[in-house]
């Protein structure tokens, strides 16, 4: 049993559970929050960076706070984006394995809601939601929350920018005798003016080594290219930390998709994730990159939270995030669990001006790294280009007869001198066209 954990307050059902998951040593925001949280008398505001353990922070004293005596809604915790509902879904459910009177369950967006309203007419005490189909049972008359103790606020910065009226609407419906926890990876204006709408004034703020927002087991780079370079700038990273396991980030959905597009055309392992893919598409995507059938996800800022996948070895920032909270957050998805981690940003040369507002707000510091040369991205492609001949599939479409032909072509050609004729031939291809000289005309 962890001994740690005891320390803090944490029943013998639950230390069970994190023994046989292997969680022994409480993080810096778990020491502060959980004892705070089973003391059951104030709201909490908690900073903590991503990747710190908050799911455990909040959902272990939760737990433990449920009186199962009691068979309607006690816990209501809310989530900008189907996956960290599902993700904080899946901590609870391990958390409460020698827990089975104690019932939660998800309310996420994405699937059929009638599943979910027959769930609802059982026993239950503690319900995992993104806003919109929390509204939508609300109106529907399928949840009650009028006796719900406790609200949780998980990455509360992106929830209320986004999602502000829904918060509004949902609170609307709960008690104003309850317990409010609001956990978030910075203090903007907007999470602020919350903390002053709906937590009460005696409300305790934590915060775990937030001198610094960013993981400090992260290294932040930037590299400066032309809009033309781009692509050829990122497959020329890629290529030469191939295996690895990374995240790219888009501003928008269409950046997304044709990005993943151009990264499969030239046989990089990919995966595309956004808000408008169904969710089972979008479980199956995240299933192939846990279990590495795919090393690379491009995903939109919304997509990726509750991507809390450990093993990921660095993030890209394809398009400048449009918040300094976004770039935390993006950063954050790499060296989790102790590990470390890269953060590249790809900057066209206007945008190279804001990266130092980006240090003074976030209290960072960014390496600029030189771009490859010419050369170096022709050889890059010359090397993508002969995967993709290895990894083509035969066409057996293609007439005997023309085959025939081809191979009497290159009979007496040996496999060195074939190679050094595709090589040359992809050479010529890749060389620009010499302009056309200007036609001199005869002066009279």
């Amino acid at each position: 049993m962890s001994v740690a954990f005891k320390k803090l307050g944490i029943s013998a059902s639950l230390l069970q559970s994190l023994n046989e998951l292997d969680i022994v040593s409480p993080t810096e925001i778990q020491q502060q929050a959980i004892p705070l949280l089973l003391k059951n008398e104030t709201d909490v505001v908690a900073l903590a960076k991503t990747g710190t353990g908050k799911t455990a922070a909040f959902g272990l004293p939760l737990l433990q706070l449920i009186n199962t005596n009691e068979n309607h809604v006690q816990a209501v915790i809310l989530a900008p984006t189907r996956e960290l509902g599902q993700q904080i879904f899946s901590n609870l459910t391990a958390f409460s394995k020698y827990l089975p009177e104690v019932n939660s369950i998800s309310l996420c967006g994405g699937t059929s809601i009638k599943p979910q309203i027959q769930e609802l007419k059982q026993a239950t005490h503690i319900v995992v939601a993104t806003p919109g189909r929390l509204i939508d049972l609300i109106q529907r008359k399928a949840i009650d929350l009028s006796k719900t103790s406790f609200l949780v606020l998980d990455e509360a910065d992106e929830m209320i920018a986004i999602l502000k009226e829904s918060i509004d609407e949902i609170i609307a419906e709960m008690p104003k005798k309850r317990r409010t926890f609001l956990f978030s990876a910075t203090l903007s204006g907007a999470i602020k003016q919350l903390v002053q709408n709906y937590l009460l004034k005696n409300v305790v703020t934590i915060s775990a080594d937030m001198e610094t927002v960013g993981n400090q087991q992260i290294e932040h780079q930037y590299i400066v290219v032309e809009a033309i370079e781009k692509l050829d700038v990122l497959m020329h990273f890629l290529n030469s930390r191939e295996g690895e396991k990374a995240i790219i980030f888009c501003k928008t959905k269409a950046a997304v998709n044709k990005l993943a597009k151009n990264l499969a055309i030239n046989r990089f392992s990919s995966g595309a994730l956004h808000g408008s893919l169904t969710q089972g598409i979008r479980d199956r995507i995240m299933g192939q990159f846990r279990e590495n059938h795919i090393s690379i996800l491009v995903a939109t800022d919304l997509a990726s939270r509750g991507i809390d996948v450990s093993d990921v070895s660095f993030v890209i920032n394809y398009h400048l995030p449009d918040t300094y909270e976004n770039y935390v957050h993006r950063s954050g998805r790499t060296a989790r669990a102790g590990a470390t981690g890269l953060s590249l940003t790809i900057l066209q040369p206007e945008e190279e001006v804001e990266i130092a507002d980006f240090e003074k707000e976030l209290g960072l510091h960014f390496t600029k790294i030189e771009k490859p040369s010419g050369n170096s991205i022709e050889a890059n492609n010359t090397i993508l280009w002969a995967k993709k001949i290895f990894k083509t599939k035969p066409n057996h479409e293609i007439e005997i007869a023309v085959k025939q032909k081809v191979k009497s072509i290159f009979h007496h050609l040996t496999k060195e001198e074939l190679i050094e004729k595709l090589l040359a031939q992809q050479y010529l291809q890749m060389k620009p066209e010499p302009a056309e000289k200007p036609v001199k005309k005869n002066k009279k």
